[in-house]
């Protein structure tokens, strides 16, 4: 099974220091055809040049095992404001959703490269996510589980 959700509220009221949870909107395809679900923004957001933001989603995802959520700036963000995610690309492991430290989160960091102020509004769409299958190799020897949140999986359990 694969869905979007709302984080608990507690969760939220931990994270999120600006907006509401009932502000919360799931990710969304705008077409049949898009690979992208568009993030939507909780609130007015200004990003300075040269300025890193971290933004929460509100937003967790349940996959399948052999998936995960790669998480990429909408294409005109890069093309026309020079705005990236700081990571680049965001990868969302299945194994996130629910961890103990975060209940799987999502948060996504943006750095303006760009001359000018980029404006984000509540309701626009910021990132997008895609679903995609990965594959192992035959002698795979990762670790059982998950042990935390963001940037954990090199603290995994042996």
């Amino acid at each position: 099974m694969r869905k979007f959700e709302k984080i608990s509220l507690g969760q939220f009221v931990k994270d999120v220091k600006v907006g509401k949870y009932e502000d919360v909107v799931l990710p969304i395809r705008k077409t049949r055809l898009s690979a992208g679900y568009d993030f939507i923004s909780l609130t007015d957001i200004i990003i300075k040049p040269g300025e890193v933001k971290k933004i929460p989603t509100g937003v967790k995802i349940m996959l399948n095992e052999d998936e995960y959520l790669m998480i990429v700036v909408r294409s005109s963000m890069g093309f026309k404001y020079n705005v990236r995610m700081c990571n680049q690309v965001g990868i969302i492991d299945s194994d996130y959703y629910n961890n103990l430290e975060n209940e799987g989160h999502i948060w996504i960091c943006l750095q303006n490269h760009g001359e000018d102020d980029y404006v984000i509004k509540k309701g626009d769409s910021f990132a997008q996510g895609i679903i995609s299958k990965y594959y192992l190799i035959d002698d795979d020897k990762a670790s059982e589980r998950r042990i935390s949140g963001l940037g954990s999986t090199d603290r995994s359990d042996k």
